[in-house]
């Protein structure tokens, strides 16, 4: 198990490219189940979960050609679609949550898939109901196989029809979507997710053959088609690593240039870091953060305490709630986050607690940040990072510290950021690797 050696309280400087969008590469390649042609996929980011399913796709016989480390080109004309239901899928699949996105393209093509039980963050309940829902309702019948832990799905010919979500989870829309793309007949799938990413797989899926209307918005058409061709795809830049980026600017008072950062998607990300004094100037498709001594959280306009909470698009992203909450830390004034996906996603904040923040814990979905303004430094302590975002909001609260901070178990940090040491190292950060096995 590796670990971070941080050394705070130095300021950065220079550019930093965002990597390609975690949560739009799971979707889509898992799409290139649904043809037997090649499909080349562009800005593919080098992490930890996208690497196992691509690993996935090639121990299910799909031909990987990995051109470099952002590039792969598949073909999945040879699938062995019994490995799906072998001890070594289950093994490998339930160390990913993303695993599960392989079951629509599977059921749509070859009347078959599996889940396994899905790995991912402990960060409260994720159930797979929209997901087990949904293939139903388009002709798909499953059992639960006590023996293996294991989904199994059947059907003799998926057919289109009319569904209401239950919720408008993004990888339950995307699993059912890439389903009724070859279903007979006419879907809709009303509240449906319409993020960004889930516009993205539409556009891929169109570009392959696909008959989708309704593209941004909660109600998606699908005219069933036979079969689907190969394409092109180039994913967007990763809106997590985006806001992390602005909240690490702020909280070590650094200044910085998100080169490419998709502007156009962002939705809100960059107005709620503005509510929290960040400023911020738009330079073409580049975020510039400038470095800023103080920054001071706004109130309502009745004087009222700012709360900061997630929605489902376009309102604002769970995976930012984190990194917010800890650059709040050093802001002037209060205000309270409120995370009311994931009942476990907030306990990291003992540790921030640990290193001298002003953070009440109401209850398993809110905090009250009460800012520093720089009064008072963070100081180092060893911690373990107990999911991707909170990790890297840990690895944010040490950069800002004084002294040296350890974060184990950074393997969750990797999962979702590509060489995130080295890329800070490069705008000056002090950031050793510690592997525990040398």
């Amino acid at each position: 198990m590796a670990s971070f050696e941080v050394i705070g309280g130095k300021k950065l400087k220079g550019s930093i490219q965002p990597q390609g969008a975690k949560n739009e590469a799971l979707q889509i390649i898992s799409a290139v189940l649904l043809t037997d042609q090649e499909v080349r996929i562009e800005n593919i980011p080098d992490i930890l979960d996208v690497n196992l399913l691509i690993e996935l796709l090639a121990d299910m016989n799909v031909q990987v050609n990995r051109i470099d480390p952002h590039t792969c080109t598949f073909k999945a004309d040879n699938i062995n679609t019994d490995y799906l239901n072998s001890p070594a899928f289950r093994e490998k699949g339930s160390k990913l949550r993303g695993s599960v996105m392989l079951a629509g393209p599977m059921l749509a093509r070859f009347k078959k898939a599996y889940i396994a039980k899905p790995g991912g963050d402990k960060i409260g309940r994720r159930g797979v109901d929209t997901h087990i829902l949904g293939f139903q309702k388009l002709g798909a019948t499953f059992n639960y196989n006590p023996t293996t832990s294991c989904l199994e799905f059947t059907t003799a010919g998926l057919k289109g029809t009319y569904m209401m979500l239950d919720e408008p989870s993004v990888t339950g829309t995307a699993n059912v979507l890439m389903a009724s793309v070859m279903a007979e007949g006419v879907t809709q799938i009303y509240n449906a997710a319409c993020e960004p990413y889930i516009q993205q797989l539409c556009r891929m899926l169109n570009s392959m053959g696909a008959e989708i209307t309704g593209v941004g918005s909660n109600l998606l058409t699908v005219k069933g088609v036979k079969e689907l061709s190969g394409t092109t795809h180039k994913m967007l830049p990763d809106m997590i690593e985006i806001g992390s980026f602005i909240g690490l600017a702020a909280m070590t008072s650094s200044e910085l240039t998100i080169k490419n950062a998709g502007i156009e998607h962002l939705g809100v990300i960059p107005d709620k870091f503005k509510r929290l004094g960040i400023q911020m100037t738009f330079k073409g498709d580049d975020i510039y953060i400038p470095a800023q001594d103080h920054y001071e959280i706004s109130t309502y306009m009745d004087g009222g305490i700012l709360t900061i909470y997630d929605n489902p698009w376009p309102g604002f992203t769970p995976d930012l709630i984190s990194i917010v909450l800890v650059t709040a830390i050093q802001a002037k004034g209060s205000v309270l986050i409120h995370q009311k996906m994931f009942e476990s996603r907030l306990f990291f904040t003992d540790k921030l607690i640990d290193m001298g923040a002003q953070i009440i814990l109401c209850d398993p979905h809110r905090a009250t940040v009460i800012g520093l303004d720089r009064k008072h430094k963070l100081r180092g302590i060893t911690m373990s990072s107990p999911d991707i975002r909170a990790g890297q909001a840990l690895l944010i609260a040490a950069l800002s510290a004084e002294g040296k901070s350890t974060i184990q178990n950074i393997e969750q940090i990797d999962r979702g950021y590509q060489q995130i040491d080295k890329r800070l190292i490069e705008l000056g950060a002090d950031i050793q690797r510690i592997d525990e096995k040398k």
